[in-house]
């Protein structure tokens, strides 16, 4: 996964390279660094 850290926060919905299911993927960066990552399975 590429994650592009000129973006302070972003929340977008991506495919599990894995199983394919769709997970809700949060980045918080600061200074080009990544600060917080988190990925939710949106699967129910």
């Amino acid at each position: 996964m590429l994650i592009d850290e000129s973006i302070s926060k972003q929340t977008y919905v991506e495919d599990c390279e894995v199983c394919c299911n769709p997970m809700q993927v949060s980045v918080s960066c600061y200074a080009n660094e990544l600060i917080d990552f988190s990925a939710i399975d949106l699967e129910q």
